[in-house]
């Protein structure tokens, strides 16, 4: 007699009229593919499939859970009365079948993904989320059901590595990558939907200026990307006029407290009025405190003076610190409000490009050593970022291409679309065209979904160094010397070493390294070591100066490096004799 299956199909159907404004954005720019969840056993594909589901308000459908109601047995038993094969051809028209029968949420088994015809079934009618999870987290999860017939050996633990090691590479041919780890499977939910977000194009009935959710109102010309943090969720918004309004968006999110404004003098003659007399206008008591520009003010002693300026000011817990400038000011008054009473709240206002699509998000502050460059800081999440693209129209030529250089590295990290997007259509940027919107605000949200993964840099995090490590050496070395490099060409410089290194070891094919550099100084950014003005260190010293990089561990170099555009991964233990010859030829360049 058949047994029972043990899980009955599983088919939600939320009402779409219940679907909140973010979700029903998502649902028009799928424009009516299913979304699909691949990934092996384990991966939390049934329990995330289902929140997605319920959060977009589409059908969730188990295709496991389908084939055993089919087959009325379980998915044990068919393999061991009819095989894998026999599975494996069930498993294929079930989803085949699944998949053309309206827009859902469709899970399936760890090994449908292997068959091509089914990946190209897929292709056809949705869009492949592959929810990647470590082994030990895999091995956590599957002890605690049976009913899984390729563990059934004598070695689990090492049957799962076998199954990992075959399979990961073709999962990676999903069009999208979530990390599962521990967390709640809501977190896996909402990178999942920040990564939709900031991946599928716009259409008609949604203006490219709602990326995400905001806990506020905002004019319908302003960008908003939420980055979503739990109780420390924050939104960034792009757009014009955001400092002369910044009075009103702080008066409404945090009303009745005071701030002290933190600038440098250039920016102060600039912007400083428009921002005061907003928040005038909104009846909010504040102060300034104006340093010197550059990146020397990220000192000891420019610290200790705003911290000094914020306390004399009665400032209080409660009440904010406002970053008004790009990333120098950013670190150093974030730093400052996360010190100040043990952390204060405050606001990023970023005026430069670099700082809108880098250093204003996601919560690092700092301020620099004798011995590096942000060596003494914390990680402190702003409360708001408030990225007005009316400023970069006083921004020099210089300093908009140095941040153009970060914009170009969300491409090459992890997103290829964008980066042949960049490749078509940075004229525009540079035009301050609606292309710009679309650049800073990809880049945010890009960003953002990395900062949601890993907050404190324990993992993908690190991937947003890219070109960081050679970077960091070079501004090192030239003791922080502004007019001879800044930091967005140090990091273009930084990012073409990471494409030549990596071919250099055999992992880059040379026609993606030479497309990326190519780009970059079609852009007009420097892209060598001797470009930098009266250099004269050698290979040796550069290398010295790595050893003093935040992302040295226990005295071994981590380097961001790359397999293509796109495909950028974090490499640990790198020998100081590669990278000293390295750049030693790098250097004859």
């Amino acid at each position: 007699m058949t047994s029972s299956p043990q899980t009955q199909p599983e088919s939600l159907h939320p009402s779409p009229q219940r679907r909140d404004a973010r979700a029903a954005s998502l649902v028009r720019r799928l424009k009516g593919r299913s979304i699909v969840l691949v990934g092996i056993m384990g991966s939390g594909k049934t329990s995330v499939g289902r929140r997605l589901a319920a959060r977009l308000g589409l059908d969730f459908v188990d295709a496991d859970a389908a084939i055993e109601t089919a087959a009325r047995m379980t998915i044990a038993e068919i393999f061991k009365r009819h095989g894998e094969t026999f599975f494996r051809d069930r498993e294929h028209h079930v989803i085949a079948r699944l998949i053309t029968e309206g827009q859902k949420v469709l899970a399936t088994g760890g090994g449908a993904f292997m068959r091509e015809d089914t990946r190209q079934k897929i292709g056809e009618c949705g869009l492949s989320i592959w929810l990647k999870a470590d082994h030990d987290v895999l091995m956590r999860r599957v002890r605690k059901r049976s009913n899984r017939p390729l563990l059934h050996t004598e070695d689990p633990e090492a049957t799962m590595q076998k199954l990992i090691d075959d399979r990961y590479p073709v999962y990676a041919l999903a069009d999208y990558t979530i990390h599962s780890g521990d967390g709640p499977h809501d977190l896996v939910v909402e990178h999942i939907l920040v990564e939709l977000e900031r991946a599928l194009p716009p259409d008609t009935g949604d203006q490219l200026h709602a990326l995400a959710p905001s806990t506020m109102a905002a004019p319908a010309a302003v960008t908003k990307v939420a980055v979503e943090l739990g109780a420390r969720r924050y939104d960034i918004l792009i757009g014009p006029h955001l400092v002369e309004d910044a009075g009103q968006y702080i008066a409404k999110l945090f009303p009745g407290s005071a701030c002290t404004v933190v600038t440098d003098r250039n920016v102060a003659e600039r912007h400083l009025p428009s921002l005061e007399a907003g928040l005038d206008g909104a009846g909010i008591r504040h102060t300034r405190c104006i340093v010197e520009p550059g990146e020397g003010s990220k000192s000891y002693e420019v610290f200790a003076q705003v911290c000094d300026s914020i306390i004399e000011a009665r400032m209080e817990r409660r009440d904010l610190v406002i970053a008004l400038g790009g990333g120098v000011i950013g670190d150093l008054a974030g730093f400052a409000a996360a010190s100040v009473r043990r952390g204060m709240r405050f606001v990023q206002i970023p005026t430069t490009l670099l700082s809108q699509v880098d250093s204003s998000v996601g919560g690092k502050t700092g301020i620099n050593s004798k011995h590096g460059k942000n060596l003494v800081g914390a990680f402190h999440q702003p409360s708001l970022v408030l990225a007005d693209t009316g400023a970069l129209a006083t921004l020099p030529t210089r300093e908009f291409r140095a941040g153009y250089a970060e914009v170009a590295k969300y491409g090459l990290i992890d997103n290829p679309d964008f980066f042949g997007w960049l490749e078509q259509n940075w004229r525009g940027v540079f035009g301050a065209g609606p292309e710009l919107v679309h650049a800073i605000a990809t880049s945010c949200a890009s960003k953002a979904s990395v900062v949601i993964r890993d907050e404190t840099e324990q993992g993908d995090r690190a991937l947003l160094n890219l070109g960081h490590t050679f970077g960091h050496a070079l501004e090192a070395l030239n003791h922080f010397d502004g007019a001879r490099l800044v930091h967005g060409e140090a990091v273009a410089i930084g990012m073409a070493c990471a494409f030549r290194f990596s071919h250099k070891l055999g992992i880059c094919p040379r026609g993606e390294m030479e497309r990326a550099i190519g780009h970059l100084e079609a852009v007009g950014l420097p892209t060598k070591i001797k470009a930098i003005q009266g250099w004269s260190h050698d290979a040796k010293a550069i290398l010295d100066a790595m050893y003093q990089d935040k992302k040295v561990e226990r005295g071994a170099l981590t380097f961001i490096l790359v397999k293509g555009i796109g495909k950028s991964f974090v490499a640990k233990n790198i020998r100081g004799e590669d990278v000293l010859a390295f750049l030693k030829d790098d250097l004859a360049l």
